[in-house]
């Protein structure tokens, strides 16, 4: 709702009258456009300095601050040239982020590009539990990906995903996809019409050692057909025991989240000007079409005249003019 009232969408009225007045006033996105006007710059300086340098404890030899200068400028590189969709995707961050509230950045490295990725995704397109207190401690996190059976294929002849056979249908009609971003039911069917995958970053006991590992599984929605699974950690985050026994697997975390303002009620996704004008955005909308519509009805009167007049029982409605 507050992606389309700041989207400015244009409908048509048909009440009082149709053709009414249906003016969208642009205060929810002339916030959202101020915010990201003022946060660009200080995210992104025009220096490319994005990536700064701290030096933590003694370094009289300067020999520290030289690793960590190197460190920063290739880390600089890597966002501004190596990887291409990585400042478009942060610019359309900063315009979304103030209207939804919540958004999330999923950073890692693209097997099939070979390069490292970070990716817008949507709060609608990435499942938490509602009380969940942070990404880390969401026990299951799962991200709705529409792809192409084209896509599936290049996964497939990469070996990143099982050479499986596709007979699943794209798209089902029998699940509710129309409020999921980028995920809506086409009118037809065709060999272009994405496929629902999902992956699931979660926890499984493969090994039945009585301790669930974290790990990625990617499967087809409407079939439940497995392509994927990889581990979620590595071996500097095994913690063990005193007997050789796993205490605790640190899980690789992929996904950042960025959120406009906690959620008063203390759910885990958070809210933006969309709850806090999005109100004040409809009234002033009521507010200035009413006026168009008195000031409509004033020249255009409508009624009617006549002594002998017989009309049948019921309402009876009159246009403008």
């Amino acid at each position: 709702e507050w992606v389309k009232l700041a989207s400015q969408v244009k409908e048509e009225k048909s009440y009082p009258w149709p053709k009414a007045s249906n003016v969208k006033y642009p205060l929810l996105a002339t916030a959202a456009m101020q915010f990201a006007a003022r946060a660009y710059p200080s995210l992104i300086p025009a220096d490319g300095k994005i990536v700064q340098f701290k030096v933590v404890g003694i370094d009289q030899q300067g020999l520290k601050a030289i690793k960590a200068d190197k460190l920063a400028k290739h880390m600089n590189y890597q966002l501004l040239e190596d990887m291409m969709d990585w400042e478009e995707e942060m610019d359309r961050l900063l315009i979304q982020l103030p209207v939804v509230g919540c958004l999330f950045k999923k950073t890692y490295f693209d097997e099939l590009r070979g390069t490292n990725m970070s990716r817008l995704v949507g709060p609608k397109d990435l499942i938490v539990n509602y009380w969940a207190t942070s990404l880390e401690a969401a026990h299951r996190k799962t991200e709705i990906i529409p792809m192409t059976r084209n896509q599936i294929q290049s996964c497939i002849n990469g070996e990143l995903f099982l050479d499986v056979e596709l007979k699943f249908d794209p798209m089902p009609e029998t699940m509710n996809k129309q409020s999921v971003h980028g995920n809506q039911v086409p009118a037809q069917k065709d060999e272009t019409t994405p496929f629902v995958i999902l992956e699931q970053h979660t926890f499984l006991d493969l090994d039945e050692d009585g301790y669930a590992e974290p790990y990625v599984v990617t499967f087809e929605e409407s079939s439940r057909t497995v392509l994927r699974i990889v581990a979620r950690f590595d071996s500097d985050g095994i913690k063990t025991g005193p007997k050789g026994k796993v205490v605790s697997i640190t899980p690789v975390e992929y996904y950042t989240k960025y959120e406009f303002i906690p959620n008063p009620d203390g759910g885990f996704y958070g809210i933006g000007f969309g709850h806090l004008l999005g109100p004040i955005n409809d009234s002033a909308n009521t507010v200035i079409n009413q006026l168009v519509d008195a000031g409509t009805l004033a020249n255009l009167q409508a009624g009617f005249i006549g002594k002998g007049l017989r009309l049948k029982m019921g309402e009876t409605k009159f246009s403008p003019g």
